[in-house]
Order: C-alpha cells, then structure tokens, then sequence
C-alpha cells in the first residue's frame, strides 16, 4: 500500500463511520474559542468546558478581558492547568485584539501568532475551526495517531507531522480531518491503552500489525 492509498483508505474510513467530527470545546464567537483553545493546552476539553461558562458570563468578549486584572480572570481559571501563566496571556491578547485587531481575533495563522500565548498550534485550530482553512492544528493525539496509522513517518516534532498530513489530505476536509485524527486519539487510539480490538481502522495499522 503506498502512502497515498494508505491516506485514502483512512480517510475514507473516517468520512463513512465518524461523519461528524467538530470541536467538543464550546464557545459562541472567535473569541471564546481563541481562548477556549489557549486554556485547553496541556488540560482535557472537559475541564475547559467546565471552566468557561462563567468566564464567558463575566467576560464576554475581548472588550471586557481586556479591562480585567490578571487576578480577576485568575479567579475563574485557577483550577485549569498553568493557570498564572493563562490569565497573564489571556488578559496581554485581549489588550492586543483591542489595540491593534480593532476588537476583531486575527483570521491568519501570523496574526494570530503575535497574540500572548498563541502558537501554531492553538492559531491553525481557531483558523480551522472558525474560518474552514485548510490549517492542520497537531497535538500529542494527533501526533500519536498519525504515527501509529502510518500516515506519518519517523515524525520528530508536530510541524514535521503537520507537513506531512496536509501533503496528503485534501484541502477542503483538513479541517475535518484534524477532528477525526484528535477523536480518534481521545477514545479509540489512547496513549497507554489503545482500543485495538474495537478499532476498524486495524487492518490499516502499523501500529496493530507490529
């Protein structure tokens, strides 16, 4: 199987059994997934999304982080990982979004890079998620996954493999396939306890086959 039919195969395989794949953070606008993204690094969805609501109460956009003390937005966070560091960014980006993005969050990977504490990472996930660009956001579950399939090979880092991914997935589901490969990460291909018996993506495996 070559890499391109690998990558086809799978692909297929996730537009017939996972049709629906989306972000599991919830947020109303640019912004609160912006932020919604920036407190989930290194911390579940689950513990984000349990976190939010009343910071999105308080805060409701830019505008209103951006006249909050680190201390005040501290007070709504401070059970999420890092949470000194996050307030700290989440309040300098609100400022900035105001000051230089007249109250609008930034629709390019750059831009949204010059925000305080938004990497690639968190900049290809709002790029993708809001905007529908072809923009592949990797994490540790994506990074996994794509190895395990083979769909990436000898990866040392997540640029490596996010270049390796968006040569071979169309453009138009990139968006989609970002939330296929995470999903699959999260309950079927686990770190320490796959799920390999329930996976029907084992005859694709490298992983399994090994």
């Amino acid at each position: 199987m070559t890499t391109k039919q690998r990558f086809e195969a799978i692909l297929n395989w996730f537009s017939i059994n996972m049709p629906v794949a989306e972000s599991e953070l919830h947020y109303n606008s640019p912004f609160q997934l912006l932020v919604a993204v920036m407190l989930s690094a290194q911390c579940t969805d689950k513990r984000v999304n349990l976190v939010t609501p009343a910071l999105f109460a308080a805060y409701p956009s830019a505008e209103e982080m951006a006249e909050a003390t680190v201390d005040d937005v501290l007070h709504y966070i401070h059970s999420v990982s890092y949470p000194n560091a996050k307030a700290e960014h989440l309040v300098a980006t609100a400022k900035r979004i105001i000051s230089v993005y007249n109250g609008i969050v930034p629709d390019n990977i750059d831009a949204l890079q010059t925000l305080p504490g938004v990497g690639r990472k968190t900049a290809n996930v709002v790029c993708a998620v809001i905007w529908n660009q072809p923009t592949m956001a990797v994490d540790t579950h994506i990074f996994r996954v794509a190895e395990r399939l083979g769909l990436t090979t000898d990866s040392k880092n997540p640029l490596q493999t996010e270049k390796q991914l968006v040569k071979y997935i169309p453009a138009d589901i990139i968006p989609k396939a970002h939330h296929w490969l995470l999903l699959h990460g999260r309950y079927i291909c686990q770190a320490r306890k796959p799920q390999c018996p329930t996976c029907g993506l084992r005859s694709f495996c490298r992983y399994y086959k090994k």
